[in-house]
């Protein structure tokens, strides 16, 4: 969620350093997007709603600074507008804001108190002149940043800009993620590593209500009592990201196609031995139960490695919305291990909840896509997926990738705890190892789901159901179909329909179903009848040849409760893709959502 970039150099042009920056940082999800930088001496403030682009295009192009600040702006406070845009300005501050500043109306009323108006609807404005407030009336900038920390309650990553300290940016970190990126004679600051890349890979990481000055030759970072720390420098050893489509007309379909390389890759080392390997990811037999956490799409892989956890393996598992976690009682012990799942790493809701469990010193473990990530810092064990670079917002190798990690960790816990025989752990990974073998017809049968989404793309409602583990699955069916082609689709468990939903059923209501647990496809067929009876149109993914006229049925490979997610959930990535073609939607940035969600 919105993207900040800061640059200081002696002798470049920073310019197209933070335009680059700002379009690296768009796959965040944004609405707004401005730049202020010293030309002449004096702060020059660009800002537009919309893309980076009509941004870049405001700019004169002859323009040269060495020091500025750059935004894009995902609306929390305030419509999307030009006005509500970052940068704002304040007498003699100039900053740029990711967070929440929850305390902002009482501090707004407080410096109203002290003559202060503001034109803004935003947090950003009011955390701007409280800036100002102090910087007049101690006239120095440690005392300034302190008093701002004191007072201010919430999430922040902020750039400063003053007016009379032009060869100097200051930085403030609450919660919200920040590197500084350090390179010869210039220095780059940014929400989000992908940023610098291109110009270093070497950076500091500031943690909460720590506060630093940049420099173009020089980095001084402060903790909130003002004494100067020596921070470790990072170095990361990856190149710059690729963020071309290729041959792709969007992303999303790109990453789709992409997984059947990634999901591999994410488990070739805990496979590539046998059962040797599979002994390299943690042992979790020390543990009672496990509690899984996540938001969104990776909380619907928790709920896939619930059921394997509870199905295979005989272990209880309670799964969590991050969002809620911290608002009840969770029944943790030093006898559970909670499991945070997040790509991006820096989702603030994640965060909060695996801090909670920290300050209890209870065990964690983190699944995420993003090395050098915030919560790859703070878990006690951390496993990378190795989805790459995902630039889509609505997630699809993430997805599978977490999923396939999840799966190797169950057949990992279940060859120890013996609940799975060393016979049956071969064959699942002999799958995994032909994994591309599976997917691959799933990719390329694009007649298929093209053909389905033909047939539904102008439709109002769309329902997916199943049950188990199929019911988990509709549920990030559905997510996909409405994030990228805003269409009302919903999951619902099928037992679950004559409870209330059948009554939502009229005449060509597409329902998408899916059944691949023998001991449990009978019930969904009675269920698909139900709906087929009240006018319903059936799409039905399955894999025991299943027939029947009244139905469209899309065979998947027979495999193992492990693979089978995937399975399921790749046609279901492909329906949602054509479908928002055919609406003509910005299926890689989909209206109001961010890629990184970093404000609760």
């Amino acid at each position: 969620m919105c993207g900040i970039v800061g640059a200081v150099s002696c002798d470049r042009n920073i310019l197209p350093i933070l335009i680059t920056g700002l379009k690296n940082l768009e796959y965040r999800g944004y609405d707004s997007a401005g730049i202020a930088y010293l030309k002449n001496n004096k702060i020059n403030i660009f800002k537009t709603s919309g893309k980076v682009s009509k941004l870049e295009n405001k700019l004169n192009k002859s323009d040269y600074s060495n020091i500025g600040i750059a935004h894009t702006r995902w609306a929390t406070h305030g419509k999307a507008n030009n006005v509500n845009a970052h940068p704002h300005r304040v007498n003699h501050v100039t900053i740029v804001h990711n967070g929440i500043i929850e305390n902002y109306e009482e501090i707004k009323e407080m410096l109203r108190e002290e003559n202060y108006s503001f034109k803004s609807s935003t947090d950003t404005e009011v955390a701007c002149a409280l800036l100002n407030y102090y910087l007049e009336k101690f006239n120095d900038i440690d005392k300034t940043i302190k008093a701002f920390i004191s007072k201010v309650i919430g999430s922040y990553a902020i750039l400063i800009f003053i007016d009379n300290d032009l060869d100097n940016l200051y930085v403030i970190k609450k919660e919200s993620p920040l590197v500084i990126g350090v390179s010869n004679n210039i220095n780059i600051i940014s929400s989000d590593i992908r940023a610098i890349l291109k110009y270093t890979n070497k950076y500091y990481i500031l943690d909460d209500f720590e506060y630093a000055k940049v420099s173009s030759n020089e980095v001084i970072i402060k903790n909130s009592n003002g004494d100067v720390l020596n921070k470790e420098l990072h170095t990361i050893n990856i190149k710059d990201n690729d963020n071309s489509k290729g041959h792709y007309k969007h992303f999303m379909l790109k990453e789709i196609m992409e997984q059947k390389d990634t999901i591999y890759k994410t488990i070739e080392s805990y496979i590539k031995d046998g059962i040797t390997s599979l002994k390299a990811l943690p042992d979790l037999t020390k543990y009672k139960d496990i509690t899984i956490v996540g938001c969104g799409t990776a909380y619907h892989a928790c709920l896939v490695a619930k059921y394997l956890f509870e199905e295979v393996t005989n272990m209880r598992c309670n799964v969590y919305l991050a969002s809620e976690f911290r608002y009840q009682n969770n029944f943790l012990s030093k006898d559970t291990l909670t499991i945070f799942i997040s790509q991006s790493g820096e989702t603030a809701d994640t965060i909060a909840a695996l801090k909670l469990v920290k300050s209890k010193n209870y065990p964690t473990l983190g699944i995420v896509n993003v090395e050098n990530s915030t919560m790859s810092y703070l878990v006690d064990t951390c496993l990378y997926t190795k989805a790459g670079c995902e630039i889509a917002v609505a997630s699809t190798k993430a997805y599978t990738a977490q999923v396939a990690l999840l799966s190797v960790l169950v057949l990992s816990h279940g060859l120890r705890n013996k609940s799975i025989s060393k016979e049956k752990v071969l064959k699942v990974i002999d799958e995994f190892n032909n994994i591309e073998k599976l997917i691959t017809p799933l990719l390329n049968n694009r007649k298929i789901w093209k053909s389905i989404a033909k047939n539904i793309y102008k439709e109002e409602d769309i329902f997916y159901i199943g049950r188990g583990l199929d019911y988990y699955l509709s549920m990030e069916g559905a997510l996909k179909l409405k994030e990228i082609s805003y269409i009302h689709s919903e999951a619902y468990a099928a037992g679950e329909l004559k409870h209330g939903t059948i009554s939502l059923i009229k005449k060509n209501t597409p329902v998408i179903s899916s059944a691949t647990n023998p001991n449990l496809n009978l019930k969904t067929i009675s269920n698909l009848k139900e709906v087929l009876a009240r006018g319903a149109i059936i799409y039905l993914l399955c894999d025991d040849n299943y027939k029947d006229d009244n139905f469209t049925i899309i065979n998947i490979p027979k495999a193992s409760l492990f693979i089978k997610p995937i399975l399921v959930i790749i046609p279901y990535q492909l329906i949602a893709y054509y479908t928002a073609n055919l609406k003509g939607t910005d299926i890689d940035k989909p209206k109001n959502l961010a890629k990184s969600v970093t404000v609760e």
